[in-house]
């Protein structure tokens, strides 16, 4: 039986817990605050109140400085395009975690015009027929991937994307599909798909006939149905189709249908949403119906298309079989089928053929893919999107892939005035072909919605930062800064070990021996030699006999900070290797709640994060995605279980044992999976004994990490599903860290500990850089002062046009707002530059380009920097430095 320690000695049942929970209402039993599942209204006011952080932030004028990659871009899940095209096609690109992008040049270049919100997965992006100008948005992609965000309604834009309104909806967490009426931009229908994780009501099909002010639930199922895509007849704007499906994710299954499914099927209404007809003759049993895409054909209405995943049994699998993540596989299922109907839905007949090119065109994801759309000017020519974009010009008979542009496609997009033109969102971001599909056009330079899952570095000259990317494989890019820390170049971003879904780590000792873990646990050693990496598999053996190993997508494992020889890997059990992998010993018991009525298709009570202590070898913690928590002191030979007074069943996302303090480590929980976005945040002073809960004013979650800064115990970063924040103070107060950051979900992050670089990696925007060294200077007696001058860093002058120029850097510490002026004078006390300098509270930045008044180099020397504010004048040297090599 399931149970929950509430007090170090008690064990109370989970059945018990649960009475107790509801009688003891009024006495909270955490220390931290629990919400089983957030209600919208929260979620959207938390929001709000981390806008006003941002905007009262100390730390807003640190700058974010984009790193990369600037030659990858990544998952795009819906597309639009103004038709007809005027001089250059503008079109808007839905992200599946970066917001929208729009281009009015045909993809030269790109802008985010979506990227604030409570959330930025977008699941479409529709535009008015009637009003071009009139752009909707669904937030929460509905291909459900195990890292999706959920969205927060719907919003409107009445001026091409400038600015947005939220119009409602947050409850339904994915959306698939608007569909705007065709001379009514007021009358607008929304297919709703509802929560990835949990049931809920909020799903169906929502239609609006003033704009968005209301909404009408005008198809609704039950509370684990929703709407996956929905049609509009374009001779008459009464009749739309919708397809349903029935999902619910778990901790460890995929979406996949259960016995008692019913719910996935088509739906017809005539009179514009008030009345819905069931229309599946002709398809297969409902039992085995996953994902349903449709469409209908503009050149002929009665025709509309269905691209089904079919779950029933194609073939069984071998004893012992494994499917290509190591996992026991079931058998091979049906999977993609196309149907036809000619009679609007009346009935339906298979028009695919049943051959292995069909059963591989989803792989084993269909849940991802079911998109379909039919060529507005030929009903026999269409495109389903799976693994590649396959066309049909034979009415769906006959499929061929359409090759020349990145894996795993979610929209497209065809000009009904020139079928061959073509746009289309995929994995990769977004490609263009003008011949039908012979030749794409893609942007991987100037799209950069880049997925990455964490981040690493190494302690070479220039660092690499290392990270896994969503269907890109693992990469590395350089942090240079040899043109100043505050000209940090974004760069391209080169192959690395490891795959999709890894985690790094790289020998302090030696930057070319890179491990890598991912794909439920498969970890490896990598070794740079001329120029190419060579790698070995050094994944634990398990003895014969013994129950498979669980491992995470994305296995956690660390070196050890005493020894790099020393190498730690979690599994349901943690594993120590002592020689870098070559052979391993389990030095625990399984760490996790082990409940087998929780094992599935996909691992689950598996360790998630692990932390050894710098201070003393042996110490280490261990976080599990089911909640749980344990430590060690002596290296494996006794646990404990630490979990008093934290909330029951958090994935731990991340732990940090302190280098300051011994008894000190924080840790972060998420409940996202739980459709709970509260912010889970705790650190103990008593090796895990008793927890404090230092989310404190983190408004909400969920917090996907926790780093304390190396060279400053009090400073403490965290990682949120919109954004970055630091504490200056142990964690008592957080700030939003930096202005310039869009909403966005940092996955991960790392502060080099000789370049005093901080680095998060972002999923769906790509990494971002920032000079952290005075936040890390930033003392007790500092915060005390009203007024703090730090110490100038020398600059150099340009070698050639200013090329090679490293400026001068001036950062200063107030305690209160005020006015504050900056002077530069020469060694005679001349003032020869006049800066416009920040009055803000908190730390502020000001950038000389050692030019004077009159816009010339000074020459190199040493010169004054004069700061007034209030009442205080400070002043500090700043030495000019000519260029050399």
């Amino acid at each position: 039986m399931n149970s929950l320690r509430l007090f170090s000695h008690v064990k109370i049942p989970f059945t018990l817990f649960i009475i107790l929970s509801i009688i003891f209402v009024s006495v909270p039993l955490f220390s931290q605050k629990v919400i089983k599942s957030t209600p919208p209204e929260l979620r959207l006011k938390w929001y709000e109140d981390h806008l006003a952080m941002k905007e009262q932030s100390k730390f807003k004028n640190l700058k974010w400085q984009f790193l990369g990659p600037t030659n990858i871009s990544g998952r795009c899940t819906d597309i639009a395009v103004v038709s007809p095209k005027g001089k250059n096609y503008t079109i808007y690109a839905a992200s599946a975690s970066g917001g929208v992008w729009k281009t009015v040049n045909e993809g030269t270049t790109w802008e985010p015009v979506f990227e604030n919100g409570p959330s930025t997965s977008v699941g479409d992006v529709t535009i008015a027929p009637s009003n071009q100008n009139i752009v909707w948005i669904g937030l929460g992609e509905a291909n459900i991937f195990r890292s999706s965000m959920a969205g927060a309604g719907v919003y409107k834009s009445t001026n091409g994307g400038k600015t947005w309104k939220y119009m409602g909806l947050a409850g339904t967490h994915t959306i698939p599909r608007i569909v705007i009426h065709p001379k009514n931009p007021d009358i607008v229908y929304v297919a709703a798909s509802g929560h990835e994780w949990t049931n809920n009501k909020e799903r169906g099909v929502y239609k609006t006939t003033n704009g968005g002010k209301t909404w009408e639930k005008v198809l609704y199922i039950n509370e684990k149905t929703g709407a996956i895509d929905l049609v509009m007849d374009p001779s008459d704007p009464n009749t739309l189709y919708a397809a349903t499906w029935q999902r619910i994710r778990k901790h460890w299954n995929d979406p996949r249908n259960e016995p008692g499914y019913s719910g996935s099927s088509i739906y017809k209404t005539t009179d514009a949403g008030k009345n819905w007809k069931e229309i599946a003759n002709g398809l297969p049993p409902a039992e085995y119906r996953g994902r349903i895409g449709i469409d209908i054909s503009k050149s002929n209405p009665n025709v509309l298309y269905a691209f089904i995943d079919n779950y029933e049994l194609a073939k069984k699998a071998k004893k012992g079989e494994l499917d290509s993540y190591g996992r026991p596989k079931k058998g091979t299922i049906k999977g993609a089928e196309v149907y036809r109907t000619d009679d609007k839905g009346e009935t339906w007949r298979k028009v695919s053929q049943s051959n292995q090119y069909m059963e591989r065109l989803s792989a084993t994801y269909g849940w991802v893919f079911g998109q379909i759309r039919v060529d507005p000017n030929d009903e026999n020519t269409i495109y389903v999107m799976g693994l590649a974009l396959n066309q049909s010009k034979d009415g769906g008979k006959t499929f061929h892939p359409l090759r020349g542009m990145h894996g795993d496609h979610h929209g497209l997009w065809i000009d009904p005035d020139n079928s061959n033109y073509l746009a289309n969102t995929n994995d990769g971001g977004v490609s263009i072909s003008y011949d039908g599909g012979k030749n794409w056009r893609s942007f991987t330079t100037n799209l950069p919605a880049v997925q990455f899952f964490n981040i690493a570095y190494d302690m070479d000259k220039p660092f690499h930062v290392y990270g896994s990317i969503q269907d890109h494989g693992s990469r590395r890019g350089i942090v240079d800064l040899s043109r100043g820390r505050d000209q940090i170049p974004a760069v391209e971003f080169t192959s690395a070990p490891g795959g999709e879904g890894c985690s790094h780590a790289v020998d302090p000792t030696n930057p070319n021996i890179v491990y890598s873990a991912g794909f439920y646990g498969r970890i490896q050693r990598s070794e740079l030699v001329n120029g190419q990496w060579k790698t070995v598999s050094i994944v634990p053996k398990v003895k014969k006999g013994e129950p498979p190993l669980r491992g995470q997508w994305r296995a956690p494992f660390i070196i050890s900070p005493h020894n790099p020889r020393i190498i730690y890997h979690g599994m349901q059990y943690l594993f120590r290797s002592m020689n870098r992998g070559d052979s391993w010993e389990r030095i625990s018991p399984d760490l996790t709640y082990n409940d087998k009525n929780e094992m599935g298709d996909i691992p689950y009570h598996t360790i998630f994060a692990i932390s050894e202590s710098p201070l003393k070898f042996g110490l280490i913690y261990v976080g599990t995605d089911d909640g749980k928590v344990h430590i060690t002191k002596d290296g494996g030979i006794h646990w404990t279980e630490i979990m008093e007074g934290l909330p029951y069943r958090k994935w731990v996302s991340s732990i940090c044992a302190s280098a300051f303090d011994e008894g000190t480590v924080y840790m972060s929980q998420n409940g996202k999976r739980d459709d709970d976005f509260a912010a889970y945040l705790w650190k103990s002073t008593d090796y895990g004994k008793t927890w404090i809960d230092i989310s404190n004013n983190i408004p909400c979650g969920p917090i996907n990490v926790i780093k304390e800064d190396p060279k400053n115990k009090n400073v403490l970063y965290v990682g949120t599903d919109i954004g970055a924040y630091v504490s200056v103070n142990g964690g008592k107060t957080w700030h939003i860290l930096g202005g310039n950051l869009p909403s966005t979900f940092v996955h991960d992050l790392i502060i080099h500990p000789r370049d005093d670089i901080l680095v998060i990696a972002t999923h769906g925007r790509g990494m971002f850089a920032m000079d952290v060294r005075y936040l890390q200077k930033l003392t007790e007696e500092i915060l005390s002062k009203d007024v703090h001058l730090f110490k100038i860093e020398p600059a150099k002058l340009p070698r050639w046009r200013g090329r090679g120029k490293i400026n001068g850097i001036i950062n200063y510490y107030l305690k209160e707002p005020q006015k504050v002026s900056i002077t530069i004078t020469d060694k005679s006390d001349k003032t020869i530059k006049e800066l416009k300098a920040t009055g803000d509270a908190g730390l502020n930045v000001v950038i000389w380009d050692l030019t004077t008044n009159e816009n010339k180099f000074v020459k190199p020397g040493i010169y004054n920097v004069k700061i007034s504010a209030g009442t205080v004048k400070l002043e500090e040297k700043i030495e000019v430095k000519k260029f050399s090599l």
